[in-house]
């Protein structure tokens, strides 16, 4: 694509991004924020992209002006920033807006090693086991940490009092590994999509939330709950858990409009750049769900900014 197709800013800008730690994929989807931006604005427009973690703390980043714009996942967390909610209680962040997301379908499953014999919740509970269960640290920014234990707790699962260990780590690749190995016996964690599950994924029993669980981490965060489809995981079948999807472009209502309008153009017509570093991989299995929709792409429970709603809303509808 030639430099002059699309939008122009004649202004040089300098706009600081907060990606993720380094090599995942926020910061993947920051470099071609950047690319494109850049090749779009004056001559001296600088774009730096922060290290982070993807999680509260790329929101706060955001709401308190420390970054023009950052990446978070998955999207419907961000939502109790908005009123300071949950983590971000006594912070609220209103005017936090949506320049797009980035679709990813994504669950937060949990699974028990088949040969402990438990199938459901309720077994857990009733059988009270002393056992390891890896997933992320639970230290008020990690999602993964904060959504496990609020999934453990609601259910009555009290690891640490039966007796047994939590292993917290920070990276999904951390915590596959202590199930790999056989240090662990349980693990609540996402990114289900990648290989290593189905490496483990037939040693474990998958358990469907409870439905009262899921209604209420929906009223009280509104986090929402989606089903994991049969099959998904080795002679698996379908079950019902947390929905963790979508990495969110964020960014405030003060971000000029004509940068906003920009970025949201970049999203959804430079959206090949982005597909094309994951046809590797089957759209089922892939980090990102290619092919990006961008009407989807404009779809968020955080409420758009002007400028890229302006974009969204001249695309056509089917």
């Amino acid at each position: 694509m030639s430099q002059q197709e699309g939008p122009v800013i004649g202004r040089s800008l300098t706009l600081h991004l907060r990606g993720d730690w380094g090599t995942a994929n926020l910061h993947r989807v920051c470099g071609w924020i950047s690319q494109e931006l850049t090749d779009r604005c004056g001559p001296f427009t600088r774009v730096a992209i922060w290290n982070g973690r993807g999680f509260s703390d790329s929101v706060r980043a955001v709401g308190r002006g420390e970054v023009d714009i950052a990446m978070t996942t998955p999207v419907a967390f961000t939502t109790a920033a908005l009123a300071g909610r949950g983590v971000f209680g006594g912070e609220p962040f209103p005017d936090l807006r949506a320049l797009g997301v980035i679709p990813q379908r994504d669950r937060l499953v949990v699974g028990v090693r088949r040969s402990l014999g438990i199938t459901s919740f309720a077994e857990w509970r009733e059988r009270k086991p002393a056992l390891t269960l890896a997933t992320s640290v639970n230290d008020g920014i990690n999602y993964v940490g904060l959504a496990a234990q609020e999934v453990l707790s609601r259910s009555g699962i009290d690891v640490t009092g039966w007796g047994g260990q939590i292993l917290g780590d920070e990276r999904p690749p951390e915590t596959l590994a202590h199930l790999r190995s056989g240090r662990a016996d349980a693990i609540v964690h996402e990114a289900y999509m990648l290989p290593a599950w189905q490496e483990i994924g037939p040693d474990l029993h998958f358990l469907e939330v409870e439905e009262d669980v899921l209604d209420g981490l929906w009223a009280d965060y509104s986090w929402p709950a989606s089903s994991v489809e049969a099959g998904h995981f080795p002679e698996c079948p379908a079950f019902r858990t947390l929905d963790f999807s979508d990495f969110l472009v964020l960014t405030r209502a003060d971000l000029a409009d004509d940068v906003a309008y920009t970025i949201a153009w970049i999203l959804g017509e430079t959206r090949h750049l982005l597909e094309a570093q994951y046809q590797h991989l089957a759209p089922e299995r892939s980090p990102v769900t290619y092919p990006l929709d961008p009407v989807a792409m404009g779809v968020t429970p955080v409420p758009l900014h002007p400028g890229a709603r302006r974009y969204y809303d001249a695309l056509p509808r089917a």
